[in-house]
């Protein structure tokens, strides 16, 4: 009987010191790291807390480094000393890769137009590209990636072109490339639906919102309210074409040969004379007119439809 109490007691002073003893730490057979390093929690598979201990540094992209147990205590050893163990669990070894993807042509587009479209285009409208080759998709480090342009046109983005960059991480560049592109510039514009005349009223004529590439339109573009009735077309325009600030002129509110009061202003004195005007004119405008009587020609400032004032 004694002999069975002696056992049971051994036993249980057994069961209670390896209870005692620090959780084993369970090591993965394979780890996948990103460029920032190596760290402890990313080797080991148990649930508990670990510190955020970085080990060593990241092998390249396609490489892989093999970690067994006594390398990650020397690690650890300069690292983080109070973490060094023999508690371990799991694989002898750890087979570290990088984290990869491959980069296709879409997603290389987008990081090119993002920073295209912030570099260059900014506020002209919304920038499209397209490739003029084949692009051969590269493995790179699934991570973010930041794009830098090397080479571009000076002019700019333009309907074709080339352009040199860098695709970088946070920890350094990944490669550099060059690639030919086609360009569109998207943005709503006012277009000519019909054919418009010479002195029709903007709130009048037949034009219409559209989506228009504008890459290759250089001139400053129309802009305007609907319904704005102080412009008028400067000139003929076709259908179809895209409306320009230059077709648009302030809207003449007297005309050629109409006749006018002239206001001559000196102090208090204020003086009228019928007048006939020589050239169109909208309010703010300086134009000619002439006096009928004595045929001599004057220049005014456009008040109203009826009024030009002179300035002595």
């Amino acid at each position: 009987m004694k002999r069975i109490i002696v056992a049971f007691l051994c036993i249980g002073a057994a069961y209670c010191l390896q209870a005692s003893d620090p959780a084993a730490l369970q090591l993965a057979s394979a780890a996948q790291v990103t460029g920032s390093g190596v760290f402890l929690q990313q080797l080991v598979t148990s649930g508990e807390p670990l510190p955020n201990v970085r080990l060593c540094d990241a092998p390249a992209v396609g490489a892989t480094v093999e970690l067994s147990r006594a390398q990650i205590n020397d690690l650890l050893a300069a690292a983080a000393p109070a973490w060094v163990t023999t508690n371990w669990a799991g694989a002898d070894t750890v087979r570290v890769l990088r984290r990869s993807r491959t980069l296709n042509e879409a997603d290389m587009l987008a990081l090119l137009t993002a920073r295209l479209q912030q570099d260059f285009v900014k506020d002209q409208g919304d920038l499209e590209l397209n490739l003029s080759e084949p692009w051969n998709p590269p493995v790179l480090p699934d991570e973010p990636l930041t794009v830098k342009i090397l080479e571009a046109p000076a002019s700019g983005v333009a309907p074709l072109f080339i352009v040199r960059f860098q695709l970088c991480t946070a920890t350094g560049t990944v490669g550099t490339w060059g690639v030919s592109l086609r360009a569109h510039i998207w943005r709503d514009v006012w277009v000519a639906h019909s054919d418009l005349v010479r002195g029709e009223s903007a709130a009048d004529a037949d034009i219409v919102r559209d989506r228009r590439d504008v890459l290759s339109t250089h001139a400053p573009l129309a802009d305007f309210s609907p319904g704005d009735t102080t412009l008028e077309l400067a000139g003929s325009v076709s259908a179809n074409n895209i409306l320009l600030a230059r077709d648009f002129k302030l809207r003449a509110v007297i005309r050629r040969g109409q006749v006018a009061d002239a206001v001559v202003a000196d102090g208090a004195l204020n003086i009228t004379m019928k007048v006939e005007a020589l050239e169109d004119g909208a309010p703010g405008q300086m134009i000619h007119f002439r006096n009928p009587t004595s045929q001599r020609s004057l220049t005014g400032k456009v008040l109203d439809e009826h009024t030009i004032q002179v300035s002595l």
